[in-house]
């Protein structure tokens, strides 16, 4: 019950920021927040341009390499007889 009251207070304490405004209790705590902004911001970017370059390099590239009919790699001729 102890974590329920814990929980519980702190919610009050963040509801009671946001009624009076008064977010941050000093600059430093406006600097995490904004660099802590930029951080989230700068992952979503990485995700929204990673499942573009999926969903447009599949497309995209995917007709050329049906044409191609190279292998991959280099061909070891000591193996052959």
């Amino acid at each position: 019950m102890d974590s329920l009251e814990e929980l519980e207070s702190t919610a009050q304490e963040v509801l009671g920021r946001l009624k009076s405004r008064h977010l941050f209790q000093s600059q430093w705590d406006t600097a995490a927040f904004a660099i802590f902004l930029i951080f989230v911001g700068t992952v979503l970017l990485l995700l929204l341009l990673a499942c573009l370059h999926c969903c447009c390099h599949c497309c995209c590239h995917q007709s050329s390499r049906s044409r191609k009919e190279t292998s991959m790699g280099v061909d070891n001729l000591a193996l052959d007889p």
